[in-house]
Parts: C-alpha cells; sequence; structure tokens
C-alpha cells in the first residue's frame, strides 16, 4: 500500500522556464511532455510568489418567504491566473504587456543577432486572447502542465520602478471558454 504522503506536492517551474504564450488558434498540447510548437514563446523567470489559479464559483442563494435558503443558483465560475512576469528586458515578455503591434524590436544586424533596441507604445488597444501554458515539476519530477486555450490580460499591477525591487509586470490572465466549453486543461505525467 503506498503512502498518503506520497500524493502531497508542491509545483517549481520548469528548467527551461515556467510560462510560454502564443497566438490563438495555435495548436495546443494534450498532454504533460509533447514539445511545444515554435510559435509558443517563453516569458522566463516569474516571481518567486509563482502562480495562482482562482477557479471558485459564485453563487446567489435564493430564500422562502421566512428565510429559508430553498435553492443556490450558480452565477459564475471565473477562471483567473496570476503571475508576476520578472523579465523586464524580455521581447517576448513586453509584447505580452503591451501588445503585438505596440512593441518594435531591432535585432543587431551582426551576426549574434541580438535586441539592440525595443520601442514601447502604451495606449487603450484591447488586449488580445492568446494561448498560454504553464509547465512546472511536482515532487519526485512528475511534470504538470496547464493549458489556458484562450486567455487575455485582464488586469495589471501597477509597475514600480525602485532600487530595492525587481522591475516586473503582475498580470491577471482570464481563461474563457473554448470550443468545448472549457477554460483551462491540466495533465501530469507521471
Amino acid at each position: 500500500m503506498a503512502n498518503k504522503a506520497d500524493n502531497v506536492t508542491s509545483g517549481k517551474p520548469a528548467v527551461a522556464g515556467a510560462i510560454y504564450r502564443a497566438p490563438l488558434g495555435t495548436t495546443v498540447p494534450t498532454d504533460a511532455t509533447t514539445v511545444l510548437d515554435a510559435k509558443y514563446k517563453p516569458l522566463g523567470y516569474i516571481s518567486e510568489d509563482g502562480l495562482t489559479n482562482s477557479n471558485s464559483p459564485s453563487s446567489t442563494d435564493i430564500k422562502a418567504w421566512g428565510g429559508d435558503i430553498v435553492l443556490t443558483l450558480q452565477t459564475d465560475k471565473p477562471d483567473t491566473f496570476k503571475f508576476k512576469l520578472i523579465e523586464a528586458l524580455n521581447a517576448d515578455v513586453i509584447k505580452t504587456i503591451y501588445g503585438e503591434d505596440n512593441v518594435t524590436v531591432t535585432n543587431d544586424s551582426g551576426s549574434t543577432g541580438k535586441v539592440k533596441a525595443i520601442a514601447v507604445k502604451a495606449n487603450s488597444k484591447e488586449m488580445t486572447d492568446s494561448v498560454y501554458v504553464v509547465e512546472m515539476v511536482l515532487r519526485k519530477g512528475i511534470l504538470k502542465r496547464l493549458v489556458i486555450p484562450c486567455g487575455k490580460i485582464t488586469a495589471l499591477e501597477d509597475i514600480n520602478y525602485k532600487d530595492n525591487d525587481v522591475t516586473g509586470y503582475g498580470v491577471t490572465v482570464t481563461a474563457t471558454p473554448d470550443a468545448d466549453g472549457n477554460t483551462h486543461y491540466e495533465y501530469l505525467s507521471m
């Protein structure tokens, strides 16, 4: 009989990065191990606070005359993911925050092709939906992959520029239902 404590785990980011983003419509993985399409761009390090997924239903109680609760209706069930991207010099992070069309990247014309300059336009254009994938390693090397087939940044925390803290982008990604009515998928490879 297996020890019940063997089912207790924690999540650490995968070595190559934890969160990836791709354009909406990119083929989504359906397991924890298939190599991601090249369209998925790594968003680098996230803060030590990790990732928080809120997926709790809200409800309204219907009361009868006299105060008895006779029915509870689920009113909504938002599925949100909060994390802080801390690679503020990563062009793919900046495109995630400000939108692809609002970021111009100039690469070095030499053989390295490194990013030479980034120009950002901040405006009120609506954020676009994207596919997000989160990869982590659980206890005993178990791989876990969260797949958000349609997610949009719906909140951005204040951006602080301080000499005693990392500059980063705290975001909330809200997942919306795919064609099958699912907001996200979770895959484990034991």
